[in-house]
């Protein structure tokens, strides 16, 4: 019998010890269970569901991780653990607004409490917008082409409208009546042509509606709203890079040199950049 096994006797403390060890083994199903004891000797303590829930999230069990991250919130709501676990499978399960509302207060809350999740927590946060704005992309793209059909469709049958509303009503000869079917065909091409265009230029637009690296941070990745450079020469947002300096250390993240608050400059041209971009593509606002 595995040492891990004998439980009967132990507090919902050691329970919890064991649950970590197992853990930490990546014997997930086995530290539930540990955790599901402590819970059972002690229904009050917050840290027991969300290490339950950790475990969950390993097994992609995105349920009941749920279920376990809001249990321990009810608790505490100011759990950090709750609300990225809860984040995270909240994203594996499509639900991207709820999921941005808990990651993001897992991040401020992070930051209030001087707690070090490094760049795991922005970073899930970072690729939860970014899977957001990807299906409202998506959806405007589908929305965009059900509309050119439609009006094509009826481009189409305007014309057959009128087509048939000659043949019936006109007293010209044969001759006369296919000049004129003939011109209507012509119209209802050329509106056609002039429908599609003015979509295939949409079409174009939408293929370059990426946001360029070099407008975006070195540590969020997201659009650079106030550029710093440092004397390395990398632009920072200045947000990004004092928390990095507050909490991580005191030195440039990418180039390792040394670094302190005082030597952040504006980086005023890299602002106008961003700026000009922004206002030729709006949509860049929600990216």
């Amino acid at each position: 019998m595995s040492k891990y096994m004998s439980t009967a006797n132990l507090s919902d403390k050691e329970l919890k010890e064991q649950g970590n060890r197992l853990y930490s083994l990546r014997k997930y199903d086995e530290a539930v269970c540990c955790y599901t004891k402590a819970i059972i000797k002690n229904p009050d303590v917050a840290t027991y569901f969300t290490n339950r829930a950790l475990c969950h999230l390993k097994m992609k069990s995105w349920d009941a991780t749920c279920l376990d991250c809001r249990r321990a919130l009810d608790m505490d709501p100011n759990l950090v653990k709750g609300h990225f676990f809860l984040g995270q499978a909240l994203f594996e399960m499509d639900s991207y607004d709820e999921a941005i509302k808990h990651l993001q207060r897992a991040h401020d809350l992070a930051k209030e409490q001087k707690l070090n999740f490094g760049d795991e927590i922005a970073c899930q946060l970072r690729a939860c917008r970014k899977k957001r704005w990807n299906v409202q992309e998506e959806k405007r793209i589908s929305q965009e082409i059900e509309l050119q059909s439609y009006l094509n469709r009826l481009i189409r049958e305007d014309t057959e409208r009128q087509v048939e509303r000659v043949k019936e009503e006109t007293s010209a000869n044969e001759d006369q009546i296919q000049e004129t079917v003939g011109e209507l065909d012509r119209a209802c091409e050329n509106n056609t042509s002039e429908l599609n265009a003015m979509f295939a230029k949409i079409d174009d637009r939408r293929r370059k509606r990426d946001v360029p690296d070099y407008l975006c941070g070195k540590i969020s990745f997201e659009i650079l709203r106030e550029p710093v450079i440092t004397p390395s020469g990398i632009t920072y947002e200045r947000k990004d890079i004092e928390e990095h300096l507050q909490r991580v250390g005191h030195f440039d993240p990418v180039t390792r040199v040394k670094l302190t608050q005082d030597q952040l400059i504006p980086n005023f041209a890299m602002k106008e950049v961003v700026d000009a971009f922004l206002q030729d593509n709006e949509w860049a606002m929600d990216y």
